[in-house]
């Protein structure tokens, strides 16, 4: 098979732009929730996509779409994709890159006459954000039998809409069972999302792994008062105590060193009256490290100070677990095939661990798995200027090409 075969950078930037008109917002990003009318839109336009590339489509359970291109042989496909859902305020390679990078590799072949000894397939999963419905990576760990179906049908969205019924709505409830195809190994393209690859001038991470991930909605409730009459000894401040866990997550961080972060990314008061304490508040606690170890004890010690807090305070505080991943590491021969093709062509590149949660790292649980990251300019992502160069997203897109056939051969 040709070592010189490249990408169309041009097309594949075509499509991404063309993806990116459907949930468009100001600036250049997307709104792209999982199973809402855009999503449809979207994942109607990428499956024509593979449609017109010849790839057989195939639709399961809980939305996942794959496009399977035969073989010379049968067997076990070598896989590739991500998602298309986005956040509210999502960019336009988040997810998008990996599937669409996949299509233009199925296009070079096709246009090269080159049939791979072993299959290939190009998925796209569901509700990967989990920006509607929690938990987050949702497609793939139903595909992974991580999560069993019934308790991702019965989700209630943020919007209050069932997520069974919404997909079944937006006509992506499809018969294939999820996991029904095997990879022999799972390659994922996608953006950093953070700012190390650029910051050291670099075009290509390859990601060795994925760090663990814990997700807690907290509950605080106090008692309202008058904001002028009550005495603050006498108080049961719920925004109080709320501000007071923030401020933990913080302080956790700093004492667990470089590799724990810890974000709270929302806060809500009720009754939200300027002049009441509130008897309400509902916040969500973000903790993350690639250490399980740490990230138990991280786990352990914020709440023990929701106790602490509880206590001093006089408020009552309940939890809701959102999401919960273990670290992941990839198949070593995966990562080397990364930084090896990246040496071929010349681009620079590192050993890196993924900060964000991504469909591979559930897909590591079924066979062999890595991951190629290409810079964010500013390190920005989940952001309507999130941005990749041209050339950054058709390097990788090489890398994935050559990564492919390497693996199909």
């Amino acid at each position: 098979m040709s070592t010189d075969l490249r990408i169309d950078g041009a097309r594949l930037s075509q499509r991404l732009a063309e993806l990116g008109q459907i949930g468009g917002l100001p600036g250049g990003g997307n709104a792209r929730l999982a199973f809402t009318d855009e999503d449809k839109q979207g994942r109607d336009l990428v499956v024509g996509w593979m449609r017109e590339l010849g790839l057989d489509v195939s639709i399961d359970k809980i939305g996942n779409v794959i496009g399977l291109r035969a073989g010379l042989e049968a067997g076990d496909p070598v896989m590739t994709g991500s998602h298309i859902d986005t956040v509210r305020t999502g960019g336009r390679y988040d997810g998008n890159l990996g599937v669409l990078a996949g299509l233009e590799v199925v296009q070079r072949l096709n246009e090269a006459g080159i049939v791979t000894r072993r299959p290939l397939a190009v998925a796209f999963f569901s509700n990967e954000e989990g920006a509607r419905f929690h938990p987050d990576i949702m497609g793939s760990m139903v595909y992974t039998g991580k999560l069993d179906l019934p308790h991702a049908y019965e989700t209630i969205g943020i919007d209050g809409k069932v997520c069974g019924e919404e997909l079944q709505r937006i006509g992506y409830l499809g018969p294939a069972e999820p996991g029904w195809l095997k990879p022999h190994a799972f390659v994922e393209l996608h953006i950093e999302q953070g700012p190390i690859l650029e910051a050291e001038g670099l075009t290509i991470g390859a990601v060795d792994g994925v760090q663990g991930i814990s997700w807690t909605e907290v509950t605080i409730e106090g008692v309202s008062a008058h904001a002028g009459t009550t005495p603050m000894r006498l108080r049961k401040d719920a925004g109080y105590a709320a501000a007071e866990i923030a401020v933990f997550v913080r302080q956790l961080t700093r004492e667990l060193g470089a590799s724990q972060v810890g974000t709270v990314g929302r806060m809500e008061f009720r009754p939200g009256i300027t002049n009441v304490v509130p008897n309400r508040a509902v916040m969500t606690v973000d903790i993350r490290n690639p250490d399980e170890a740490v990230l138990q004890q991280a786990e352990a010690r914020l709440f023990a100070f929701l106790d602490q807090i509880a206590a001093t305070e006089g408020v009552k505080i309940t939890t809701r677990p959102l999401a919960r991943t273990q670290p992941v590491v990839f198949a070593p021969h995966m990562i080397d095939m990364v930084s090896e093709i990246a040496a071929e062509f010349g681009y620079s590149a590192r050993r890196m661990t993924s900060g964000a949660g991504h469909d591979a790292q559930m897909m590591a649980a079924i066979c062999p798995t890595g991951m190629i990251f290409v810079p964010s300019v500013n390190g920005l992502s989940h952001n309507v200027k999130e941005h990749t160069e041209p050339a950054d997203l058709e390097a990788g897109a090489n890398i994935l090409l050559r990564m492919m056939l390497r693996l199909a051969a």
